[in-house]
């Protein structure tokens, strides 16, 4: 199968760059900018056309969530009208297009674990950009999957883990946000779910389909935070503090736990705990450093 990957130098799609070596029966074909925008649609035709693409995997994102604010066109040419793109190749060569969306469709007011058929509120920008990326995919694509996904970190580009170590190798303390709450996911644990995906989906189908997926439990930013110093063998210490001491340009849902029933039982992929997938990362982390 001939797979075409967007976004490919982002934390997914690096890591999705990693599975695919071990993936003899498909072809993969990985782009980024500048080689590739998802914006324009002679680019996206001629790679399709060229490479004879059966599965579009969309991991770029315009995902400066506090810049989007101020950056609006630019955060919706890439998050709404870049899928309406693929979209559009994807039908006209009977393609799968499988898009990554985010928590940030919700306002976080719930008080359970988000289902795909809640109600979606975005509080910001970015949010609400995605969303309309959403739309624009299931109201173009016959055969598409979506999964939103939250708190993301790799090995790969800028996140939270690395930056929370690198902190913690500075500093004797630090200050995080202990009233918001969600699921950190490991992007390798979510790249080997797509893989599942693809492997698995029947070619001949059509699919209209959205799914949650991060890894298992709940915490704060400041419980993934504690986590990361004692995993690392960090001394410093992570202090507690309201999100309204921590002031930031674009709200943030206050809960975004996701409900991954659906995606398990349709696909029977197997979540990891996020404690357990952080110290897997920071353990591959610690031995690529050495």
């Amino acid at each position: 199968m001939n797979i075409l990957v967007t976004g490919s130098r982002g934390q997914l799609g690096s890591e999705l760059q990693e599975l695919s070596v071990l993936c003899d029966n498909h072809r993969f074909f990985f782009y980024d900018l500048p080689e590739l925008d998802i914006t324009r649609p002679d680019q996206i035709e001629s790679r399709c056309r060229d490479h004879d693409i059966e599965v579009i995997v969309n991991c770029a994102a315009y995902t400066a969530v506090d810049k989007a604010e101020t950056d609006t066109e630019m955060a919706f040419k890439v998050n709404r009208d870049g899928p309406a793109v693929l979209a559009v190749c994807a039908k006209e060569r009977h393609a799968l297009l499988l898009h990554l969306s985010t928590d940030y469709v919700f306002d976080g007011t719930s008080s359970t674990p988000y289902r795909e058929s809640d109600p979606v509120a975005p509080l910001g920008v970015y949010g609400l950009s995605k969303w309309e990326g959403e739309e624009r995919i299931r109201q173009i694509a016959p055969s598409h999957i979506i999964i939103r996904t939250s708190w993301l970190y790799s090995m790969y580009g800028v996140n939270f883990v690395k930056t929370m170590l690198r902190l913690g190798a500075e500093r004797p303390e630090l200050n995080v946000v202990v009233d918001q709450i969600g699921t950190p996911t490991w992007a390798a644990d979510l790249a080997k779910a797509i893989m599942s995906i693809i492997d698995r989906h029947d070619r001949g189908s059509s699919y209209g389909e959205t799914f949650h997926y991060s890894n298992e439990g709940v915490a704060s930013w400041y419980d993934f935070a504690r986590a990361v110093m004692e995993l690392a063998g960090l001394p410093c210490k992570v202090l507690p503090i309201e999100s309204a001491l921590y002031p930031q340009v674009a709200p943030r849902p206050q809960y975004s736990v996701m409900n991954k029933s659906s995606i398990k039982k349709e696909w029977a992929i197997d979540i990891p705990y996020w404690r357990d997938s952080l110290a897997a990362m920071i353990q591959r982390l610690a031995g690529t450093v050495a």
